[in-house]
């Protein structure tokens, strides 16, 4: 069995070689592509540090997209589909192709969210996002613990997000592995990735701890717009 600290050191010097080999990443050509960084690797330090981000997106995101573009040769039909509309649609799809569809396709579609809501300071929404926070989910304060509660309790490897209706009502809604809501009808306002390699090197088993540091590194004008995007009833991933 490897103990805490043999693991973090194996985790750190294979974080090591990942960094090193940054930007000669390989993609699979296809019609996904991996989205860049909307901000430098390092926008989230101290709390997010470069590191894990670099590996995270160049790496993790990049298989997700690879996989998907690998299927694509296949089963050219879901070359044709925006990565929402794949995954929403994952049960009309060919049954040799749901999981590459639910993992890749989930885990390309969170992702994508994922990075686009982060890079900020922090702090606390405004407007009509903090007057449905208030209604729907108890106040700002009340939201994170039990955002964050909800995060700790995921088994394993997962994601914790908050949806959103065309009304604007906002619910907690907790996946396993790369599900995302919208595979039962529901679309995602935000969301925060609990597997492993999106805190291990830095917080090591301390999830709780990446949890409350999250919030630090949230864009909530990019929020908003997605909370205005899902009123329009254009909210896409």
């Amino acid at each position: 069995m490897i103990t805490v600290s043999r693991r973090t050191a194996l985790l750190g010097a294979l974080a090591a070689s990942f960094a090193a080999a940054r930007p000669v990443l390989a993609q699979a050509t296809g019609p996904f592509t991996l989205p860049p960084l909307p901000y430098a690797p390092e926008a989230n330090e101290p709390h997010i540090d470069a590191q894990t981000m670099t590996i995270h997106h160049d790496r993790h995101h990049a298989t997700y997209v690879a996989n998907l573009n690998a299927a694509a040769k296949d089963y050219p039909r879901i070359a044709a589909l925006a990565p929402d509309a794949l995954v929403a649609g994952m049960m009309d799809m060919p049954e040799a192709i749901r999981g590459t569809i639910r993992n890749s396709g989930g885990g390309h579609m969170n992702h994508t969210m994922f990075w686009g809501i982060m890079g900020g300071k922090g702090g606390t929404p405004t407007g009509a996002l903090a007057a449905a926070i208030d209604r729907d989910l108890g106040g700002f304060e009340t939201f994170k613990a039990s955002f964050n509660r909800a995060g700790a309790g995921v088994f394993g490897s997962g994601w914790v997000f908050v949806t959103v209706t065309k009304e604007g009502k906002l619910a907690l809604a907790p996946r396993a592995n790369q599900d995302n809501p919208i595979m039962d009808g529901a679309r995602v306002l935000m969301g925060n990735d609990v597997w492993e390699h999106a805190y291990y090197l830095k917080y090591q088993n301390r999830r709780p701890d990446y949890l409350a540091a999250w919030w630090n590194v949230l864009d909530w004008s990019k929020i908003s717009a997605r909370y205005d995007q899902a009123l329009a009833g254009t909210l896409g991933i």
